[in-house]
């Protein structure tokens, strides 16, 4: 998995003919880091992509105090990686990172090739992860989570970890998962994004369902999929971690929206 990251906070690597084909960000949503890509990232190299991945700030390998993260602090976080790369990108966002990845396109949607929505929110302007949330009628999460409003944080209760995110996953993985469920600061969550058509509405997008997800329903993700066009829609037989439970199939759709 992907353990290292740099001044920029970003983690890349390149294998020798990752210039035929286009650079693949990585950004990983709430309640994790970008480690949870290792498996994806691992395959796009072998396929010969440059990878980038993105570490968030507030995150153990980028820290920083609650009060201080901000939705365009994120933003600006995935700007900074697509300007550092050669040619227009494969923009990948997880759960909350769609909402991350459509405000990075809207300031910058000549630097993106194709946007990827991986179990992601596909906002729509002014929404936020909350506004959003709030439609989502069959989704799981809203009982087991809690606001810390004296640390500005919201937090995922320990024992509903393992079958919200993985309830597709084996029992090892199960085991482990809810010591790597982090706490995530608020203010993003609540921030609405603001997106247009000219802009984030002008660049390609590909959505992949998750249908056995319990944290964004895969009703709901198909009916924001129905009020925002996509080029492909890809649906995998998993929970909202198919990077951990089925990393061949998100590799696979990435490699395919590159295309």
């Amino acid at each position: 998995m992907t353990s290292d990251n740099s001044a920029s906070n970003v983690s890349s690597s390149t294998s020798g003919v990752a210039a035929e084909k286009p650079p693949v960000i990585l950004v990983h949503g709430a309640f994790s880091s970008g480690l949870v890509w290792g498996h994806v990232a691992a395959r796009l190299q072998a396929a010969g992509h440059a990878v980038v991945t993105v570490e968030l700030p507030g995150r153990p390998s980028n820290p920083m105090a609650s009060d201080k993260v901000s939705l365009e602090l994120y933003r600006d976080t995935v700007l900074g990686a697509l300007n550092n790369a050669a040619c227009p990108a494969i923009l990948v966002g997880h759960s909350f990172a769609g909402i991350v990845i459509a405000a990075a396109a809207e300031q910058a949607p000549e630097k993106i090739k194709t946007l990827v929505f991986v179990a992601a929110y596909l906002p729509q302007d002014g929404d936020s992860l909350l506004s959003l949330a709030q439609q989502d009628h069959d989704a799981r999460i809203g009982p087991h989570l809690t606001i810390d409003k004296e640390h500005g944080i919201a937090v995922v209760d320990y024992a509903a970890r393992a079958e919200l995110f993985a309830n597709d996953g084996p029992a090892p993985l199960k085991a482990k998962l809810p010591d790597l469920i982090l706490d995530e600061p608020v203010a993003p969550l609540v921030t609405p994004v603001h997106v247009t058509e000219a802009r984030f509405g002008q660049v390609e997008k590909v959505y992949v369902h998750t249908n056995l997800d319990q944290v964004i329903s895969p009703a709901f993700q198909g009916r924001m999929v129905g009020r925002m066009p996509v080029r492909n829609s890809v649906t995998l037989q998993t929970g909202h971690l198919p990077f951990l439970t089925d990393p061949d199939g998100v590799a696979t759709a990435i490699q395919r929206a590159a295309d």
